[in-house]
């Protein structure tokens, strides 16, 4: 998994077994492998480079990938690995024109581990004209049916839970994708625990102008990419060039606060199993419970930084058992389907 905030590769060996009652995992081995810079800066401007750099960093990552993977496997002394589930990195997210784009060729990546791939996660749910996103609600209602709401903190913030008998799923806002930068304009990776939000006051004109933003007030499926946000977002935030960057971080983590509270409120929550890296940002955490009553369940360290690649190898086990792994309740698609292209030998899986 590779999410928005671009702190890196996160890898995971996940094992499911599937009962009458439902399906159980578990994690054996995880960990994240930091993107270098050289990385982080190709990753980040693809998206406005010559349109030949594409295709060939789409095939490059795709064998870092794969190389990752080897070096995982060999670390942990892993055997009986079945296949990779990849959700590669987005590089491009316009729902409403028809396409999304996330690197890291499949063929590529099994290529060089030389075990079957699962990738392309999105690209048939954009086919039957729903968003491509968010795919983890699945996993969220098959392995986490305990909680009555799960909400992701990672690059953008988003939520499932079930409402009224049906399963509802949407990103709300931005989230450490906008931290990370903000941070990075102060010379640091991120904003460890808030600290830096928690340093300052927030502005109020700029809260107000970013809460008066359309997305917010849109129903149903909806989605966000770094394109919204480079351009609806971001022009809004250095508009502001009388307050420091830690001003602007203090007002960001209100504004992110506010936008999940109001979620959590309108649709009367009352527990929330939350992940993703943002469960680690104390101050975001503090604002968010001051919004509202609903109860944050913060898990322990493995289930927040990896309950997304989990899902994701969730997504990939439906997907070679040919059962649905995307809903059109919260995608907006024409009808439930099953989502992944397939790269390398799977007839060994065919009898399992």
């Amino acid at each position: 998994m590779s999410g928005s905030s671009m702190d890196g590769v996160d890898l995971a060996c996940c094992e499911f077994t599937g009962t009458d009652k439902g399906w159980k995992y578990r994690i054996t081995h995880a960990e994240t492998i930091p993107y270098d810079e050289k990385w982080r800066i190709r990753l980040s401007q693809l998206y406005k480079q010559p349109i030949e750099l594409f295709p060939k960093t789409d095939a490059f990552y795709g064998r870092y990938l794969g190389i990752l993977v080897k070096q995982f496997i060999k670390t942990h002394q892993l055997e009986g690995i079945d296949l990779v589930a990849s959700h590669g990195h987005t590089i491009f997210h316009q729902p409403l024109a028809g396409f999304t784009a996330q690197i890291g060729d499949g063929a590529a990546l099994s290529a060089e581990c030389g075990i079957p791939v699962v990738n392309a996660f999105r690209n048939m749910d954009l086919a039957l004209g729903g968003q491509g996103a968010p795919l983890v609600p699945v996993g969220d209602r098959l392995l986490f049916s305990e909680y009555e709401s799960c909400l992701n903190l990672g690059g953008i913030a988003n939520i499932s839970f079930e409402k009224e008998g049906q399963l509802k799923a949407f990103d709300i806002s931005p989230c450490n994708i906008v931290f990370n930068r903000v941070a990075r304009w102060l010379g640091l990776p991120y904003d460890d625990r808030g600290q830096i939000a928690a340093s300052a006051m927030l502005d109020e004109d700029l809260l107000h102008e970013l809460n008066e933003l359309p997305f917010y007030a849109k129903l149903g499926a909806k989605s966000l990419g770094r394109e919204w946000i480079n351009s609806e977002f971001w022009p809004i935030v250095k508009s502001y060039t009388d307050i420091s960057e830690a001003e602007k971080m203090a007002t960001l983590a209100n504004h992110v606060a506010t936008q999940i509270a109001d979620v959590l409120n309108h649709n009367q929550l009352e527990r929330v199993l939350v992940t993703g890296g943002g469960a680690l940002n104390d101050f975001l955490i503090q604002k968010i419970k001051s919004k509202t009553s609903c109860e944050l369940v913060i898990p322990e360290a493995t289930t927040i930084h990896f309950k997304e690649a989990l899902i994701f190898a969730f997504l990939g086990l439906l997907r070679i058992q040919n059962q649905t792994n995307v809903l059109k309740v919260v995608t907006g698609s024409r009808s439930n389907h099953i989502g992944g292209a397939l790269w390398g030998d799977f007839s060994k899986l065919s009898n399992q």
